[in-house]
């Protein structure tokens, strides 16, 4: 029986069947992907065949985004595979989140060639200091060449234009706990009345409400009003899907996004104004930290690269702690 896996609960996997049922099936022990270090063999979004009870195996993924593991430093924590785009859900206060995240994010998604969107989520509660580094965000991003959109997931404003985008594709949701990411889901799909929960007051930091990855199918989104209501949605069970639209998937809330194994003299290539700038270069292999003729160094002078787009890239090649830009709840 062939499937699609599109709820992970840590020792059983749904599968999503050909037929439109969802079966619940386990992963034997030695279950392995070949080259593939995980703390999950299967995940989010793959392919697999299914017999009595057990995924017996997992077809080629296309891609997939990973991050370090947290307690296991030489494993990778695949967050999902075969998606056609991922969304970055970021908040500039409420809580924060910092452009240090947000490059880390981006790298790995351009590693794996996952085309990234950030959307600005909270756009409502912020006040005009807020709004506009709001705008200098969006500037910077978008002037590199990343599509950035401006969201309330708590009143509507700017879902039309997601909605548009996650038709007919396979889309991750990622960001920190707190970030509106279960609100944003309600927003689009609110048959599903996902939990959500208030941000810390003395920290400003959210509280986890998705325990675990799960895929959900957009289906009809054409139908759904400006409040949100899609009648047809509400009336579906989840022992027989319909014909899905698109497919979002929301993931736990994340405080770091630890890189996982990239060369060093790789990560240049997966910040895109850096590539361009180090083209010109005088030396080919240059790490752009030091050496005579760097042309990054100069376009960081220039403020052609921004500098916390340079420091990023500096913690991302020093493999720095990915908990130093996020503290702990």
């Amino acid at each position: 029986m062939h499937g699609l896996v599109i709820k992970n609960t840590g020792s059983w996997y749904t599968v999503l069947t050909d037929e439109g049922t969802t079966v619940q099936a386990a992963v034997k022990g030695n279950f392995r992907i070949k080259g593939i270090k995980s703390t999950s063999p299967v995940v989010i979004g793959d392919h697999v065949e299914v017999a009595d009870g057990m995924i017996t195996s997992v077809a080629d993924r296309k891609n997939y985004i990973v991050r370090k593991s947290i307690n296991l430093s030489k494993q990778s924590h695949i967050l999902a595979a075969n998606l056609d785009q991922c969304f970055l859900i970021v908040t500039v206060s409420h809580p924060a989140t910092s452009t240090t995240f947000i490059d880390r994010f981006l790298a790995t998604a351009e590693a794996y060639n996952i085309p990234a969107t950030l959307v600005f989520n909270k756009i409502d509660l912020y006040d005009d200091d807020e709004r506009e580094y709001l705008d200098a965000l969006i500037n910077l991003y978008e002037t590199i060449g990343y599509h950035c959109l401006k969201v309330s997931a708590a009143n509507g404003e700017g879902m039309d234009s997601v909605r548009q985008l996650l038709e007919g594709k396979v889309t991750l949701l990622s960001g920190h706990s707190g970030v509106g990411k279960s609100t944003f889901i309600n927003r689009l799909l609110p048959h599903l009345n996902l939990r959500t929960a208030d941000i810390s007051d003395a920290h400003d930091q959210g509280t986890h409400t998705t325990t675990f990855s799960e895929m959900y199918p957009i289906e009809a989104i054409d139908n759904v009003d400006s409040r949100g209501n899609n009648e047809k949605s509400a009336n579906k069970t989840n022992s027989q899907w319909p014909m899905a639209n698109g497919f979002i998937i929301d993931t736990p809330g994340i405080k770091g996004f630890g890189a996982f194994d990239m060369q060093k003299e790789d990560i240049s290539d997966y910040f895109r104004e850096i590539f361009k700038w180090s083209q010109e270069c005088r030396f080919s292999n240059c790490t752009h930290t030091h050496e005579p003729g760097c042309a990054v160094l100069a376009a960081v002078e220039r403020h052609d690269i921004s500098l916390s787009r340079y420091n990023s890239y500096l913690s991302m090649l020093n493999d720095e702690d990915e908990d130093r830009y996020r503290q702990g709840y």
